[in-house]
């Protein structure tokens, strides 16, 4: 089994993103079927987003960055961002943060 955390950082800001909302979807034969959510915190981190670890499988992980942005009311070209990636084996940590900006977003596997 194995664990996903992440967390956001406003690039245009150097700050964390606070606040913002993300969902963790599992693809099965159904279609995607909702794993679990939760919002960033004050250090723009979701650290228990799986609690419980998550098995081998297509997974895809969405942060709403356009209520982030109109929060605060900046303007932002993107409503979400979302990774969509697949854990292989059992037993690893996936560190899957998202570097955000009103124009722009990327990612990268931490540590």
């Amino acid at each position: 089994m194995s664990t996903i955390t992440t967390h956001i950082l406003d690039t245009a800001l150097g700050k964390p993103a606070i606040g913002v909302a993300i969902s963790l979807e599992q693809n099965s034969p159904e279609g995607w079927l909702p794993v679990s959510e939760g919002v960033t915190d004050s250090d723009g981190r979701l650290k228990d987003l799986t609690p419980e670890p998550v098995s081998p499988g297509h997974y895809r992980l969405t942060a709403e960055i356009g209520d982030y942005f109109a929060v605060a009311g900046r303007d932002a070209l993107y409503v979400s961002a979302q990774i969509d990636f697949v854990i292989a084996e059992a037993g690893s940590h996936f560190h899957l943060p998202f570097l955000i900006s009103p124009w722009s977003w990327s990612t990268y596997r931490g540590s």
